[in-house]
């Protein structure tokens, strides 16, 4: 078929030129088996044969199927898609259940390994590893209750035996498995499984050498476990874990391992301090016998190459890194490390002063705990309904609508001059206006203006706040085909005007239901930019919450009764292990208060957490003190709703209803079940009806189809619950 070939031909290209970028950079290892076509985690699931019953049974070929577990069909929801870690990527969760058969599947590690060799370019596929891959999955609904996906560690195990020794067998020296999952809590029956699962494997009497890699954190005792082990590399994320250089000192010199330094960050773009690198790189190497250095993860998280960014102002330009960058600093650190011989600059020198903001400085000095506190909620409850006299369930949506493709083209014309600033109004506009008369007609309550002046949620943001900056070619991965370019957050940050008002005014201005004003918080701007490192990350977004505040005071001023300021990334900053969360929780939970507790009590404040492990958010939700939250929609609406009541939340919730992560229009009786199970467990006046997420990425016969099930479901339960 056209469609399978010419994609294998664009990623073919695409794999070939990064193999011989590096191979010319001099890079000393060069990794193969990490392109995708959606998601690594999913690329797993096929090499370990773990596809759902439910996707085999659609009678799909493999490519077919590939996509129908990432995307869904008619029929079949996707792949549950959750946060990589502390990460703002994406991924796939598989679903293992006790009856799940794994088959070795090495047929894409094989061709693409077979592909450099062509190319003379050795590599070393790199895989995930099986005790981090099923402690990311999720059992499958028939599972016993007590059943838990390592449970199948042992079965899962032989079969990853059976990939090391069909690369073995076509001449692959060296595989990484990658156990990211370790640099969590773990338990010690967990740590204990980690130990078993590589004594195993190590013990192949046919198997490449293995190199373990972790990143985002530190292993902690799941080192020694490595160690207990006959594999030959460990990688140590020394950026986000140098707490792991002080455990292996504790035992003594190492001998007969490699360790794998990640001294370059992989998930920022602020050039390496190259001089204290090394110094790391140095005592290292009275540790082990061997030492080779590397990025402190996959360089997935970064964009690929400074050298497209013109445009960027030489003062920040001189003092970033992207990926191609990066690679060169490792090739640099290596170099010095082994031959002692490269002169390795210096630091950049302190920033600019101009990039210093004496005002909003003092503007945070002379906060007092009141700026961070609005009146009691059951008072502020009584005031709202007073203003906006919403019936019970009302109906909403997330804020996003479809970015269609002719509002891509209007978006892109004006970028690039050809559609003045007064036709690039006049076709929002038109768009918000479209956007208003659909959700009256189909009913809604509370209505969005749908966001068609934001290509992106943070991006818009950082274009209209000082002490950012945007790249043109900066574009990170977020899952799947979806990409993001992150803004640079290197200044001090102030807001020059209102950056929202126009429009939500407008919007307003068409309807006499009300309209939300949509904002982004801070924790989620701060997650999904890259952050300079010179201050604190509870000074850098309190600057942002005070714009913020600003901007909510001005909607409020210009008569929105209700502001939403989402916070889907508060879960992305979430350190993994517990002794570091309450610190982060503290300030995101205050940067996020300072932003909205300048509103009188009657105007609404929403927010919106998404693609999140909500439950471990539950003990601070409450502590946000927001009027209303919505939620990526959990597995369970009734679990999660006992959890969040027993958590002592008590203002408006608006579980998802349904997940637009899918192009599949929910079936009535599916909604209606989310329906009943939160009325089970909250009263019908605190509960909203809303999708999971923006509808950003769908079409609009898709939504409205959707939406218009979503009203009516909610019309007939109101009736049912009286």
């Amino acid at each position: 078929m056209a469609r399978p070939a010419t994609l294998e031909t664009t990623a073919a290209t695409l794999r070939e030129q990064t193999w011989r970028m590096l191979r010319d950079a001099r890079l000393g290892g060069i990794p193969s088996n990490t392109f995708s076509l959606y998601d690594h985690i999913l690329d797993a699931v096929v090499a370990v044969d773990a596809i759902p019953d439910r996707f085999r049974e659609l009678g799909l070929d493999p490519l077919d199927t590939y996509f129908a577990m990432a995307r869904g069909t008619g029929t079949q929801p996707p792949l549950e898609l959750t946060k990589w870690f502390d990460t703002t990527y994406h991924h796939l969760v598989p679903e293992i259940g006790h009856t799940t058969v794994f088959a070795a599947r090495p047929a894409k590690a094989l061709r693409e390994h077979a592909e450099a060799n062509a190319l003379g370019v050795t590599t070393r596929p790199v895989l995930i590893g099986p005790a981090t891959f099923l402690l990311l999955a999720k059992p499958t609904p028939d599972a016993p209750d007590n059943f838990r996906p390592l449970d199948r560690l042992a079965d899962l195990v032989e079969v990853y035996a059976e990939l090391l020794g069909a690369l073995a067998n076509a001449g692959v020296a060296w595989v990484q498995l990658d156990e990211p999952a370790y640099v969590g809590d773990r338990t010690v029956n967990e740590i204990d499984a980690l130990r078993t699962a590589y004594t195993r494997l190590g013990e192949l009497e046919k198997r490449p050498r293995l190199f373990v890699a972790s990143y985002f954190g530190e292993l902690g005792d799941a080192l020694s476990a490595l160690l207990d082990t006959p594999v030959e590399a460990i990688g140590l994320d020394l950026v986000a874990g140098p707490g792991d250089l002080n455990r292996l000192a504790g035992y003594g010199r190492i001998p007969g391992r490699t360790i794998v330094a990640g001294l370059v960050d992989g998930r920022n773009i602020w050039r390496t301090d190259l001089r204290a690198a090394a110094a790391t790189g140095a005592t290292l190497m009275g540790l082990a016998d061997q030492v080779a250095v590397s990025t402190s993860c996959s360089l997935l998280h970064v964009p690929v190459d400074l050298a497209s960014e013109t445009d960027l102002d030489p003062r920040l330009r001189d003092r970033l890194a992207f990926a191609r960058q990066k690679v060169d600093e490792v090739v640099a650190l290596g170099l010095a490390l082994r031959d002692g011989i490269a002169v390795l600059p210096a630091s950049p020198s302190a920033a600019p002063a101009g990039w210093r903001d004496n005002g909003v400085r003092a503007r945070l000095d002379a906060l007092r705990p009141e700026h961070v506190r609005r009146g009691p909620y059951a008072q502020r409850a009584v005031a709202q309904q007073a203003r906006l006299a919403l019936p019970a369930l009302p109906t909403t949506t997330i804020g996003s609508f479809p970015q269609t493709d002719e509002l891509r083209k209007a978006r892109a014309e004006h970028r690039a001059g050809r559609l003045d600033n007064a036709g690039y109004a006049e076709r929002i506009r038109a768009e918000i206006a479209h956007t208003i008369a659909l959700q009256e007609r189909l009913g809604l309550h509370v209505l969005v203006h749908g966001e068609p002046e934001r290509d992106d949620m943070v991006q818009y943001f950082a274009t209209q706040l000082n002490g950012f900056a945007t790249t043109t070619h900066g574009w990170v991965q977020s899952y799947g085909a979806r990409c993001v370019r992150p803004p640079i957050l290197y200044g001090d940050v102030t807001r020059s005007g209102p950056m929202t008002v126009s429009w939500s005014t407008f919007a307003q201005s068409l309807t006499n239901r009300p309209v939300k004003g949509m904002l982004t918080g801070p924790g989620t701007i701060l997650a999904r930019s890259f952050v300079r490192t010179d201050q604190l990350l509870a000074d850098t977004a309190n600057q942002v919450a005070l714009a913020l505040r600003d901007e909510a005071h001005d909607l409020e001023s210009a008569g929105i009764r209700i502001i939403q300021l989402d916070e889907p990334a508060l879960h992305e900053l979430l350190p993994p292990r517990r002794r570091d969360q309450e610190a982060y929780l503290d300030w995101a939970v205050a940067s996020f208060r300072l932003a909205t507790s300048g509103v009188a009590d009657a105007t609404q404040i929403h927010t919106h957490l998404c693609h999140s492990e909500i439950g471990e958010l539950l003990p601070v939700i409450d502590a946000l003190d927001v009027d209303v939250i919505s939620v990526h929609a959990p597995s369970s609406t009734r679990e999660f709703l006992n959890k969040l009541r027993a958590a002592g939340y008590q203002r408006g919730i608006g579980p998802g209803v349904y997940d637009v992560d899918s192009s599949r229009v929910p079936e009535p009786g599916e909604i209606t079940n989310t329906l009943w199970q939160a009325v089970a467990v909250m009263p019908a006046g605190r509960l909203w009806v809303n999708p999971d997420c923006g509808l950003k990425t769908r079409s609009y016969p898709e939504i409205e189809a959707s939406l218009a099930r979503v009203v009516n479901a909610a019309a007939a339960m109101r009736v049912s619950a009286g």
